[in-house]
């Protein structure tokens, strides 16, 4: 299991958003690597697959640009605040505190990515103050909104931002990163997840806790011992999810990940990669490259 910095953690995040940042290195199979295929799987890319498997190439194998977002880049804001606030003393973690964070943070992740000062450029170039203030702010009512359904000077995490990465006994390398992991007195582990979104309707509970069972998996081959609780904190809608997994689910868990990677390296020997119209594909900045739009994705290098 390795830790990366903060900022590498931030920057890695929001490259994943825009396309401009790779995932840190992993060893993975040495052969998948020559033959192009991918090195390992994170909740993020398995659920770009199970969405559009052409998604998932445009992601992963051609690697294309997509343009920042105000939503997914005040999530990584809120998220380091969030982070950053347990660097406090218990006493001092408060609403007010926690908002005084907000704009010293989006400094920070502006420093590591200027290009995201085009979030908030006006007509002539400049900054659009307003809309950066408007912007500013909507961070600061999530942040504060945190407090009324977790009370932080109660919480001592054992883990924030952490990067966890295993091998399965297949070969298959599982990572990703956990918002934070809290240690009960009797050694129960709950995982914790920050959602700057709505939580969804009850029928889609179980996509939402996908990427949830794949950290219980990764910590459950880890450390051993299967998490006690996994915890989905919506800040858009004041909602927390809870689910509390079994041995039998994150065998179930790992089954379905042996089947989507065996999916994943098929269409890659192939080059089959079949595009799914959902509705989603309204929010993709790829439909110019997409057969279902009228486009064309990009040749691949040596073909």
């Amino acid at each position: 299991m390795r830790l990366l910095s903060v900022v590498a953690r931030r920057v890695w995040a929001m490259g994943t958003v825009t396309g401009k940042a790779e995932e840190p290195s992993a060893p993975g199979n040495a052969a998948g690597r020559a033959a192009g295929r991918p090195a390992s799987l994170s909740p993020s890319r398995a659920a770009d697959f199970m969405q559009c498997p052409l998604l998932y190439r445009f992601r992963v194998i051609d690697r294309l640009p997509e343009k920042p977002s105000a939503a997914a880049t005040r999530g990584t804001v809120v998220h380091a605040v969030l982070e950053r606030l347990f660097d406090a003393p218990a006493v001092e973690r408060t609403p007010a505190r926690a908002r005084s964070l907000v704009p010293g943070e989006w400094q920070r992740l502006l420093a590591a990515r200027p290009e995201l000062a085009e979030l908030f450029a006006g007509e002539d170039g400049g900054q659009d103050a307003e809309r950066l203030a408007a912007w500013l702010s909507d961070a600061e009512r999530l942040v504060e909104r945190w407090f009324t359904l977790e009370d932080p000077t109660r919480l001592e995490p054992a883990e924030r931002e952490l990067f966890v990465e295993t091998e399965l006994a297949s070969g298959l390398t599982l990572r990703g990163y956990i918002d934070r992991v809290d240690v009960a007195p009797t050694g129960d582990v709950r995982i914790v997840d920050y959602k700057t979104g709505k939580a969804p309707a009850p029928q889609y509970a179980s996509e939402a806790l996908f990427q949830m069972r794949f950290y219980a998996l990764v910590l459950w081959r880890l450390r051993g011992t299967v998490p006690r609780r996994l915890q989905l904190v919506y800040l858009g809608s004041g909602d927390v999810l809870t689910y509390d997994p079994d041995e039998a689910d994150l065998l179930g868990v790992e089954r379905k990940l042996h089947a989507l990677w065996e999916a994943i390296r098929l269409a890659t020997d192939s080059g089959d990669w079949r595009p799914r119209r959902t509705k989603l594909c309204g929010w993709c900045d790829h439909r110019e490259q997409c057969p279902e739009f009228g486009g064309t994705p990009p040749r691949k290098r040596g073909r």
